[in-house]
């Protein structure tokens, strides 16, 4: 798997998310400061429930800004079947009854899903459960991620 390739994607995502949320950001506040929200009375809380809604999508549209620009700086590494695991390994993991599924290990956007190469790769960082998990690991070992039900992994491969 072509890792740049897959890291262009991730970005052009990121980009295209942000500037969803800083539009969405944008409607909001003109929501909470046009003239219909102006309150009626004490209890009328809609210009600042609108504000609210403004501000979150305002801090969303932050944090995207920063892992795209995370990505974006990011050097890409090299890894063999010894290799431990770190930073941009993308990972093929199987479960107990054979499934596989790949993630990403990046510095920012965890969660973020995507189709790469007829492949669906989910984006996960080193400060979640499984990110913890995998730092340090190689091919061939096991994981158990107990979030929930308990799930056992054998790392099959890292790209």
């Amino acid at each position: 798997m072509n890792k740049e390739n897959l890291r262009a994607q991730i970005i052009t995502r990121l980009e295209a998310d942000h500037a969803l949320l800083l539009q969405a950001a944008k409607a909001a506040h003109a929501a909470a400061s046009h003239n219909e929200n102006i309150p009626d009375n004490k209890y009328d809380t809609r210009g600042l429930e609108a504000s609210y809604i403004a501000q979150g999508q305002a801090n969303r549209a932050e944090e995207i800004r920063q892992a795209l620009q995370a990505f974006q700086q990011l050097t890409l590494q090299t890894f063999s079947a010894m290799s431990p695991i770190r930073l941009t390994a993308l990972v093929q993991l199987k479960d107990d009854e054979g499934r596989s599924r790949l993630v990403f290990l990046g510095p920012a956007a965890g969660g973020l899903r995507l189709e790469f190469d007829k492949e669906k790769i989910m984006v996960i960082t080193p400060a979640s459960p499984l990110g913890r998990k995998l730092i340090g690991k190689q091919c061939g070992d096991l994981i158990k991620l107990e979030i929930g039900a308990v799930r056992k992994y054998e790392i099959a491969s890292v790209y």
